[in-house]
């Protein structure tokens, strides 16, 4: 359950800062500022994503030390997963950036 409730908040995370980035679109030729803030929220998102599935793993092979190849092998799917949807948000954004 608590994968479901990281991965819910990393997909929330990435619809809100693509709508940071396409909502604050520039003037034609002037930067802007705040695109930033999309880019940071999927990172920290990510990073709090597989912070608390590791936590979890690490708690469940404390728990049941014979499963511990299990857990393992799933925890690192599931990170390479979350990873992935991050690269994809950061590349999505970049692609709102430079063209708004």
């Amino acid at each position: 359950m608590k994968f479901v409730k990281s991965a819910a908040l990393v997909l929330g995370l990435i619809l809100a800062a693509s709508a940071t980035a396409s909502a604050q679109a520039p003037a034609a030729g002037t930067p802007s500022r705040f695109n930033g803030i999309g880019i940071g929220l999927v990172i920290i998102g990510a990073g709090y994503g597989i912070g608390r599935l590791s936590a979890s793993a690490v708690e469940s092979m404390a728990r049941q030390p014979e499963l511990v190849a299990n857990i393992q092998t799933a925890m690192i799917i599931s990170a390479a997963l979350i990873e992935g949807v991050a690269f994809f948000a950061l590349i999505l954004l970049g692609f709102i950036i430079s063209y708004s």
